[in-house]
């Protein structure tokens, strides 16, 4: 004799096939919830038995992504990219750095690591005030060491790619946007990521999560039609950031040929450290203009 479950599958595919393609735990606990009683299934019908069933009898499927500190859960209805599956799991999450250079067309490599971040809630890490711009001894010594990476990253072997999920500064989403991006599939991915303004500031801040300092000298000279630099040096301010990176976007704009007047807005900020074009270059140039040093040779 046919179960309640079987009974109801029709109805319980139509509502999931209409609702959205990505779910997390959460999110399939308030459909069966809401509407348990409609679908008419026994009282004694656990969460855990409607999903496996579903997952064996219909287009749902599970996702788990088990990262180094968290694991990543949830459910597809049908074959959903991944792009779209992580952005659906991770709440609040956004691609960033490589990825987000490589959203906006700004290289032509195609990177095997994802980038994706999140901010810290509020109370881990609230907007504050500038901090003080910290003695060049500090300076010397951070950039002198290797830079400190993130380990919460996993090897999808099926898919070819690493994944990195970023925890970022909590920044109450300056500089997010969201729209369709299209990488030659089936269709349009619907993602959110950084603009192009906060991508340029994230990869100078941390070039190591865009394939380093080459590739984000070259970002800068292909985004050189795109790129507002009047909005990045506000932004800049906005992220109120302890080490002097102005000096650095001042170099890149100048070296990729940006108008003198977009380099002068950089020009015109202080410059009261010697600063570090990225961290562990062993030999360097130092250009005195903007007080930097660069790898030797780049």
């Amino acid at each position: 004799m046919a179960t309640r479950l079987q009974i109801a599958k029709p109805d319980i595919v139509k509502a999931l096939s209409q609702g959205p393609a990505i779910l997390r735990p959460s999110d399939l606990a308030k459909v069966f919830v809401q509407n348990r009683s409609f679908w008419r299934l026994a009282q004694n019908t656990t969460l855990r038995e409607f999903s496996n069933f579903m997952v064996e009898k219909s287009e749902l499927r599970q996702v788990a992504i088990t990262f180094p500190r968290e694991v990543v859960s949830g459910f597809t209805w049908g074959e959903v990219p991944l792009l779209e599956t992580l952005l659906g799991l991770v709440k609040d999450s956004y691609y960033s750095h490589y990825t987000a250079v490589r959203i906006h067309g700004l290289t032509e490599q195609i990177p095997k690591t994802v980038y994706l971040s999140r901010e810290k809630h509020r109370g881990e890490s609230s907007r504050r005030e500038t901090p003080p711009l910290y003695p060049q001894e500090n300076i010397d010594e951070a950039f002198q060491r290797l830079p400190r990476m993130s380990s919460n990253q996993i090897e999808l072997e099926e898919e070819g790619i690493r994944v990195m999920l970023l925890e970022a500064a909590y920044h109450e989403g300056l500089g997010i946007s969201a729209g369709e991006v299209n990488f030659g599939g089936e269709r349009p991915l619907r993602l959110r990521y950084t603009n192009l303004e906060r991508t340029m500031i994230d990869i100078v801040v941390r070039p190591f999560y865009a394939g380093g300092v080459f590739e984000v000298a070259k970002a800068f000279e292909n985004a050189k039609e795109q790129l507002s630099v009047n909005a990045m040096r506000a932004m800049l301010k906005q992220l109120r950031l302890g080490y002097p990176y102005h000096q650095a976007i001042g170099y890149y704009l100048e070296r990729a040929g940006y108008r003198a007047s977009q380099v002068e807005l950089f020009r015109r900020e202080p410059m009261e450290r010697d600063f570090y074009l990225t961290h562990a270059m062993g030999r360097t140039t130092y250009h005195s203009r903007w007080r930097l040093h660069v790898p030797e040779g780049f």
